[in-house]
């Protein structure tokens, strides 16, 4: 890895804090070398890096689960095209699943989805006296039960 940029430079480009950078090195997350002075100095690759973070974790992955997939990334050179490949297929299949999970509850939202409350006239028909609870608690519809 060729360091060349202060925590600062790394801080501006990705709009993180210093403080949370960090963090993120605590994680493991980047990999910083060290300067004669013993200050951090990162390559360009962990602006990369930050910035999968902060997306993985705006669509609500977790920090351990990110962690796990990009330790397998190298520590001190720049990912190469087919490193990103391998660490997208630990996330393609979750990713998949909240897609049909939130195409679901959209689809289904204003219509019975097994949860018991029996509010909307529809509940009537496809929930009559509560039967999905006898399947479990929640919303079974919605988590793909069959209404039928």
């Amino acid at each position: 890895m060729s360091a060349q940029l202060t925590i600062g430079d790394l801080a501006a480009r990705t709009g993180l804090a210093v403080s949370a950078i960090r963090f993120y090195e605590t994680h493991g997350l980047v990999h910083p070398l060290r300067n004669a002075g013993g200050h951090r100095r990162y390559g360009r690759a962990d602006i990369r890096r930050l910035s999968f973070v902060m997306a993985a974790q705006a669509l609500g992955f977790g920090l351990s689960e990110i962690a796990a997939q990009m330790a397998h990334l190298p520590a001190h050179k720049a990912p190469s095209k087919s490193d990103w490949s391998r660490i997208s297929k630990g996330f393609r299949a979750d990713i998949d699943a909240r897609i049909a999970a939130l195409e679901s509850l959209r689809d289904r939202l204003d219509s019975c989805i097994g949860c018991g409350c029996l509010s909307l006239e529809s509940c009537a028909l496809y929930n009559p006296a509560d039967r999905a609870a006898a399947s479990g608690p929640g919303p079974r519809y919605l988590m793909g039960e069959d209404p039928d």
